[in-house]
């Protein structure tokens, strides 16, 4: 064997042993694209479902924080920071929203939208359901020491004003996500691996907006016979807040950004058109 043979086969060896270590890089860091889209999409789907059921109550925020109300003016009414449980998640609904759609793109978001409200059909049949069970004759009475003397009924309307409001979500949720993700798209074209605060607050501006009222308006004006008045002051409230959590969870939002960064061995973000797992294209 000559030396040009054994050259030729030892520059196979290592061409060899390059395409092998790049394939298995290629095939952990799919693995752990495909890891983390998981994660995130369970951590999205069970707060956007949960917030729906949770929704039903609405809370004073003055009188939680042991603080006088507020008393602000708006619409031509007096009004207190009085909002519906479910903003408490909202919140991580943003973050997990913007991060999938910075490692993700909108088609990673626009999926797990489509798959959120096809679950909270689900759970609107399956609640349906248990409202259309008959109470059991001890059940009925078991609560009249705490002031319910009609368990099925407390049981009904609770559970009634919650599929209003999944009703709503239905259509504000679509609408929403889909506005916030295509913003948040646009934007990241523009600004590639920069300006994340940006992205973030700019697509929850535009998309909250339409989220905080559509709601609203189908599950407490339409199905709840509340006051147009009073409904519009809680979608105001309820946007404020929201706003005002999605400025302050950036830090939280850079910082799980740069976990996931660090988890994934990925230095800098390229743009918005090269961020797609494979898998949504």
């Amino acid at each position: 064997m000559g030396i040009s043979t054994i050259s030729e086969l030892s520059n196979e060896k290592d061409s060899f042993l390059i395409t092998f270590a790049h394939h298995m890089t290629a095939s952990v860091s799919q693995k752990k694209k495909e890891h983390l889209f998981l994660v995130l999409g369970m951590f999205f789907l069970t707060n956007a479902i949960v917030a729906e059921f949770i929704g039903a109550k609405i809370f004073s925020l003055e009188k939680t924080l042991g603080i006088a109300p507020v008393g602000m003016q708006l619409f031509g009414g007096t009004f207190n920071f009085d909002m519906t449980a479910g903003v408490i998640l909202w919140p991580i609904v943003f973050v997990l929203t913007d991060l999938i759609n910075e490692y993700f793109g909108k088609k990673g978001v626009q999926k797990l939208s489509w798959i959120a409200s096809g679950l909270l059909i689900y759970a609107f049949v399956a609640v349906r359901l248990a409202m259309s069970l008959k109470g059991a004759d001890f059940w009925i009475g078991s609560g009249a020491n705490q002031g319910l003397p009609n368990m099925s009924d407390s049981y009904n309307a609770v559970f009634g004003q919650g599929l209003m409001i999944i009703l709503g979500s239905l259509v504000a949720f679509l609408v929403g996500q889909i506005v916030d993700a295509t913003i948040f798209s646009k934007l990241k074209e523009k600004t590639g691996d920069r300006y994340i605060w940006l992205r973030a607050t700019g697509s929850t501006v535009v998309s909250q907006f339409i989220d905080s009222y559509v709601v609203l308006v189908i599950a407490f004006y339409l199905g709840g016979k509340y006051d147009l008045l009073w409904v519009l002051q809680v979608g105001t409230l309820n946007y404020i807040y929201k706003i005002g959590m999605a400025i302050l969870l950036l830090p939280v939002l850079y910082g799980v950004h740069r976990v996931i960064d660090n988890y994934l061995g990925v230095t800098q973000m390229p743009a918005s058109g090269q961020t797609e797992s494979s898998q949504f294209q």
